[in-house]
């Protein structure tokens, strides 16, 4: 569109000036950005995994269908965002977290660590707020038991 035809419009002259100005603003700003919820769950996940104490995440359960499906060629979820669950809105996001703590650890200080790893590692990559982190602790590996995952064969 011409700046003649804008001025030939007569009422509608304001919005048309404005759609200009807005096109030759900061080429950073224009269009739209999402996140989808599985981005947020693998950022989420893996700065939980890095906080010590953390020995696994998800349910048992869960953890023993996640090695059966990583197994599997085309395995729905990746154990990267296994025990974590988000809900991403278009600027802020909720987060559940389900984690397993090694046995002699203070619950609390792990809690208030994977609370502040993934809520930075979140907010610095995604630019999303977080809302919130809610954390469940499903279970304590004691020192003396076996891994739910067995190690594969393969080599």
């Amino acid at each position: 569109m011409s700046d003649t035809a804008s001025s030939e419009s007569g009422s509608g002259d304001e919005s048309r000036r404005t759609s200009i100005t807005k096109r030759g603003g900061d080429p950073g700003s224009r269009g739209r950005t999402t996140i989808a919820d599985g981005v947020v769950e693998k950022i989420a996940g893996l700065a939980a995994r890095d906080v010590v104490g953390v020995h696994a995440m998800g349910s048992g359960l869960s953890r023993t269908f996640g090695a059966v499906r990583d197994r599997v060629p085309g395995g729905s979820r990746s154990s990267v965002t296994r025990g974590v669950k988000a809900e991403v809105g278009e600027v802020q996001t909720a987060l559940d977290l389900e984690i397993v703590v090694d046995y002699g650890v203070s619950i609390s200080d792990v809690a208030r660590a994977v609370r502040e790893n993934v809520i930075s590692a979140v907010e610095r990559m995604t630019s999303l707020e977080v809302v919130e982190v809610n954390i469940a602790v499903s279970d304590v590996k004691l020192p003396d038991e076996e891994e739910d995952e067995p190690e594969s064969r393969l080599q």
